[in-house]
């Protein structure tokens, strides 16, 4: 295949992942997004392999049939709820990918620089190895916190900044010595002892930030990811694989700072550590601020036949519940009555960006009736029944009344200014930033106590 048929290919490529990600802007063109980005990659991978495969094609084409064959069986068995956790494993295969190919890189005896050549393509291994193996094991960490094989509560080492800081220099005391180095042996010490700072790097970074900050980290390793994959390319004189990680780290790194100032956190602070890290109660502290009010399936079902405006909040709880398809029933049930139901999501609902939205079109709720915080919080004093399922920081009046909260000045749902607020939670216990919520004891909240899924399905069948 000629040079400029592969260039023209590739732009093709690139401009098909752009259509992509102008797609995936909304609900409605996220299906032709994702299209586009098939198409996209099909034809990078398929060019890639006819312009510079020359050998062990055979070989290449068991491991891409057994690759397709495992993600293939992983989309079938994995459930949307738990997306979060799929996607930060699947950036750890990137960032894997970037410290086998640097190393490769490294090791080929076909590749011979000198001069400043020499230099430049040393600097690009070491940059994608770093960033591939920070990538690895913090998004193994984050995969762990998600999925609870690793506690949600940030892990506080003594001097933890410092440790941070001495690895971050060490790193840049390795990399004088990488570029420096006489002999190729030494040079290849200097990498291995790099790769095992950023190893650890990668994990203790993760491993410090707390739980309402795992939204941030999963866009923060998005990025990560694409900045590898970008090195990556510099190191294979691959534009395309440039130009795809440049994409994939630019709007990562914009996503990482929308969630933070939907969170009102500055991005430092949350690498250097998250919410949660001072230690919060349990949740039996709100009970001891006010009396709770629960309420039955029936008095539920009384209200919202009732009521003209109703506003659903969705959170981790209906994830786990596994409950967006009760609610969707539900809505669909109360429309047919006359009422005005609407579905309110905060920024950061859930364990990644998107992931009730993801939740809910799954269950078919119409997409113009699904708003953005903003969208709907100064509609609040207008509606006379507030949904809360599974939610919890994301509706804690304490972000806006107390500044000595850990989630202090984090905007929130203010469902509280409706007429009845009611939460459907398993008990009174404290959210994933271990904070308490004083929503819980407020004069016209009443408590649905169970888990969401049959309280809901009760709902459905009282309405």
């Amino acid at each position: 295949m000629s040079e400029n048929l592969v260039s023209v290919a590739y732009l093709g490529a690139a401009a098909l992942f752009i259509l992509a990600l102008g797609g995936l802007k909304n609900n409605e063109s996220a299906r032709r997004g994702n299209m586009y980005g098939i198409i996209g990659m099909t034809v990078a991978v398929l060019v890639t392999i006819s312009a510079f495969v020359t050998n062990n094609h055979s070989l290449l084409i068991v491991i891409m049939v057994a690759g397709g064959a495992i993600g293939f069986v992983l989309s079938r068995r994995v459930q949307m709820t738990q997306m979060p956790e799929l996607v930060a494993i699947l950036h750890s295969l990137v960032g894997l990918a970037a410290v086998l190919i640097g190393y490769a890189n490294f090791l080929d005896p076909g590749i011979h620089y000198a001069g400043v050549e020499k230099t430049i393509h040393e600097i690009e291994i070491f940059i994608g190895i770093g960033i591939g193996a920070l990538t690895f094991t913090g998004s193994i960490i984050a995969y762990g916190k998600l999925s609870g094989m690793i506690g949600g509560q940030p892990l506080l080492l003594p001097a933890r900044h410092w440790l941070n800081l001495a690895m971050f220099v060490a790193v840049i005391i390795v990399a004088i010595q990488f570029v420096g180095a006489e002999s190729h042996s030494d040079a290849q010490l200097m990498l291995i002892i790099m790769t095992v700072i950023t190893l650890a790097f990668g994990m203790h970074m993760v491993a410090a930030i707390g739980g309402a900050d795992m939204p941030v980290v999963i866009s923060m390793l998005n990025s990560y990811s694409g900045w590898a994959a970008a090195a990556t390319g510099f190191m294979l004189s691959n534009d395309l694989l440039i130009v795809t990680g440049a994409l994939v780290g630019s709007s990562g790194a914009i996503l990482s700072y929308i969630m933070c100032r939907a969170m009102n956190r500055h991005f430092i602070s949350v690498i250097a550590g998250g919410f949660g890290t001072s230690t919060g109660s349990s949740g039996a502290g709100a009970a001891e601020q006010g009396e709770v009010t629960t309420i039955d399936i029936g008095e539920t079902a009384q209200l919202l036949k009732t009521a003209k405006e109703v506003m659903v909040v969705p959170g981790y709880g209906m994830a786990m519940a596994q409950a967006q398809h009760a609610i969707s029933d539900i809505t669909k049930t109360l429309i047919d009555k006359g009422v005005n139901v609407r579905f309110g999501i905060h920024p950061v609902a859930g364990r990644m960006p998107g992931h009730m939205n993801v939740l809910l079109a799954e269950a078919k709720v119409p997409y113009d009736i699904v708003f953005e915080m903003d969208e709907v919080n100064d509609d609040f004093p207008d509606i006379d029944v507030s949904i809360i399922i599974g939610a919890n920081d994301t509706v804690n009046p304490s972000a806006l009344d107390d500044e000595n909260s850990p989630i202090a000045g984090m905007p929130v749902l203010e469902v509280w200014k409706g007429e009845i607020t009611i939460v459907l939670k398993r008990s009174m216990a404290a959210g994933y930033a271990g904070v308490d919520n004083p929503l819980f004891v407020k004069e016209n909240t009443r408590m649905l106590f169970g888990d969401a899924k049959e309280s809901l399905d009760s709902l459905h069948k009282a309405l």
